[in-house]
């Protein structure tokens, strides 16, 4: 037998490795409500929320508002990082961590998710959501069953340690329970992470590329939840209720967006994205996306619970974004910029700001 297994140990290795390849190569399934489509073209706007400032001086972007008041310094980072790297400080330092206390108080708090599902006739747990910070690193291998190491190419990667940097919090929240056994009455697991992300941005040009809209290493809050399969979708309808209090609250005019099928990542049984308004570009711009992949990274972590009958199920999915840091202050600046220069601190964040309600 032992002859056996040490004939047939390298032949399964082999196998192992092409399944791995093959399941790499195929995509979740899509909802019947996605739009098909070959690019970003394809996406359908759902609502509209807000009304668009309207100034009655010659405004400016978040970059040059956030060099005069001494905010954002981009020069002195790119002589110490390099490019699309960047330096925040005193009232942007100030309002990021007020973002952070703003999401975590929110949705730690029961009454405020049990408001949101009363609001989006959703008939699921108001369990609050758990904070965490999590590790920044994670295991290739890890990497590879959440299914979010492709494109290596935008990964940071260090050879020495064979680990890579996150490019989002949920990469490390959504593995935590790799090859565990939820018991049916714990679920839904909500987790709210807040991590530093890395992203190499190789595609980024023009508009993208100046400020802090597309940089290299940038803060963010993340949701990660862990369902009964057939909760998944209310779920998510549930996370995106949430993005869209957080963003009303800051009174920033945004649009939902449906992403279509040539747009979405590859593990999404369904995406929806938000996109807040951004004076400087004239446009609404990506702040927000809720990730729904049914079982597809679940089976590949190996992430269950016991169902009803006692047969153990795959868990379902989400995750999504409550704060992209960087991309927040760049709406919060351009939007609430003054004629002198100063930028009003939106009320929502003020009792986490000290109280102060102007920067500059």
């Amino acid at each position: 037998i032992k002859k056996k297994i040490k004939k047939i140990e390298p032949e399964l290795r082999e196998t192992e490795k092409e399944i791995e390849e093959i399941f790499d190569k195929v995509p979740n399934v899509v909802s019947e409500d996605t739009p098909i489509g070959l690019d970003e073209s394809g996406n359908k706007v759902i609502r509209k929320w807000g009304k668009k400032p309207k100034f009655s001086f010659k405004f400016k972007d978040h970059l040059e508002l956030g060099e005069a008041l001494d905010i954002i310094d981009v020069k002195r980072a790119a002589k110490v990082s390099g490019t699309r790297f960047n330096y925040l400080k005193g009232g942007a330092a100030l309002l990021q961590f007020a973002l952070v206390q703003y999401v975590f108080s929110a949705l730690t708090n029961e009454k405020i998710i049990k408001k949101i599902l009363i609001e989006k006739d959703l008939k699921i747990s108001s369990k609050p959501f758990i904070p965490v910070i999590p590790p920044v690193m994670i295991k290739p291998k890890t990497f590879q069953r959440m299914a979010r190491l492709e494109p290596r190419e935008e990964r940071y990667h260090i050879p020495k340690d064979d680990i890579y940097l996150v490019g989002s919090a949920e990469h490390t929240l959504g593995s935590m329970h790799m090859d565990e056994i939820f018991n049916r009455k714990d679920l839904p697991v909500r987790y709210i992470g807040y991590s530093t992300a890395f992203r190499r941005e190789a595609g980024a040009y023009g508009q993208d590329t100046r400020g802090i809209l597309r940089v290299h290493q940038f803060d963010k809050l993340e949701m990660e939840s862990f369902s009964l399969p057939e909760n998944g979708l209310k779920e998510q309808d549930l996370i995106i209720g949430i993005q869209e209090y957080l963003v009303k609250k800051l009174e920033l005019p945004y649009q939902v967006i449906m992403i279509c099928t040539g747009d979405m990542g590859g593990p999404d049984y369904r995406q929806v994205d938000i996109e807040c308004w951004l004076p400087a570009q004239n446009s609404y711009r990506e702040t927000h996306t809720s990730d729904y992949m049914t079982d597809y990274q679940s089976r590949r972590l190996n992430t269950r619970v016991r169902g009803k009958d006692g047969d153990l199920e795959f868990v379902y999915m989400n995750d999504a974004t409550a704060i992209a840091i960087g991309r927040m202050l760049i709406a919060i600046i351009e939007n609430y910029q003054q004629k002198d220069g100063s930028i009003k601190v939106p009320k929502a964040l003020r009792e986490y700001m000290g109280g102060i309600k102007r920067i500059g």
